[in-house]
């Protein structure tokens, strides 16, 4: 299907999705200094905080007067900004909606109903096991939509729990109904976990299904020519980005700029990559200190080196480091500084 090009913005009721490029919630990941990184090289129009347990929210709200450490830098930064919050409590899920609306500000409430991870599937009975329940999806909705008002609110599904059972078209028609403002869609169900290749054919049918809201799709979009390809060739609204951005935060610049029409930004060299990963490292250790920011970074640490040649020896370092000390001799002395194609032109 051949799309209209460059896509326009759309809308999340009356937020403008200014480029129409979403950078994904990620547990464990899109933490406040990840956003700030993504923010400093531009190009995303709306981004995410970690996913939020909003039963422990609440009970922290009221044992112990503190709210998640996932929600470090909400308060306080740019916007838009949305949060993403998962449970299968109608009850508590529109409570904890309206604090973040209330208290934070935020700009876009999203519900989880695609992780598949089991902890949160099968222990709690959440995320994309409520794919098996369109009627429970629709009440949770439908309540966090009532208690968040005016604050649009979003869903986030996979296209089922799997492959005999992908019911994405039902649920997409639930989540209108129930008053969601947006739907974004991984390409794959609960059961295929990251497996495969997203089916990004499945993604653009539910558009049919869809009577006004926009659709936006997720899954395997590691590059600007991806992002152009899945606008030109599938039936969506915005495009979301998810793991491939984790070591590449220049992406969505990439991404945005092809979608002008202009030359895509090279990747930055290197030693700028390594500077930025740096940067990074700085921001996390302000907010959590020497010892945990730097066991914290070693995630991100393996995620810049990604795709590099010596990134298996480089990780095989960094994944031991606890101190600041540590962390900087093993970036001087370890870190990839050739491309796997540099290295194949100087073995040719």
């Amino acid at each position: 299907m051949s799309r209209p090009f460059p896509p326009p913005p759309f809308r999340i009721g009356d937020l403008v999705v200014d480029p129409p490029l979403l950078q994904a919630p990620m547990a464990g990941f899109t933490n406040a200094a990840f956003r700030q990184m993504v923010r400093e090289y531009g190009g995303v129009g709306l981004i995410a905080t970690e996913m939020v347990n909003a039963r422990g929210f609440a009970w922290m709200d009221e044992h112990v007067a503190e709210h998640p450490e996932r929600l470090w830098g909400v308060a306080d930064e740019a916007r838009p900004l949305a949060v993403q919050i998962w449970d299968n409590d109608p009850a508590t899920m529109s409570k904890v909606g309206r604090r973040l609306v209330e208290e934070y500000q935020v700009s876009v409430v999203d519900i989880n109903f695609g992780c598949p991870v089991r902890q949160v599937t099968e222990k709690a009975h959440s995320g994309s096991y409520l794919l098996r329940t369109p009627g429970r999806m629709f009440e949770i909705i439908s309540r966090l939509v009532k208690a968040c008002a005016p604050t649009p609110v979003t869903a986030k599904i996979r296209l089922g729990c799997s492959p005999e059972t992908i019911n994405c078209n039902e649920v997409a028609r639930v989540v209108e109904e129930a008053g969601a403002a947006a739907l974004t869609v991984h390409g794959r169900t609960a059961k295929d976990m990251f497996r495969g290749h997203a089916d990004w054919d499945r993604i653009s049918e539910i558009k049919s299904h869809l009577k006004q809201i926009p659709l936006i799709g997720n899954g395997d979009l590691d590059s600007a020519q991806k992002v152009v390809d899945a606008f030109k060739r599938y039936d969506v609204d915005g495009v979301m980005i998810a793991r491939a951005c984790l070591g590449r935060p220049w992406l969505f610049a990439q991404a945005a700029a092809a979608l002008r029409g202009e030359p895509v930004p090279a990747d930055p060299s290197l030693a700028q990559q390594r500077d930025c990963m740096l940067h990074h490292y700085e921001l996390v250790k302000q907010r959590f200190g020497e010892e945990k920011g730097t066991v914290l970074m070693r995630k991100y640490a393996c995620c810049y080196a990604q795709g590099k040649y010596g990134a298996r020896h480089f990780r095989s370092h960094v994944a031991n480091v606890s101190s600041a000390d540590e962390f900087y001799r093993v970036v001087e002395e370890h870190f990839p500084m050739k491309s796997k194609e540099e290295m194949k032109a100087e073995m040719a």
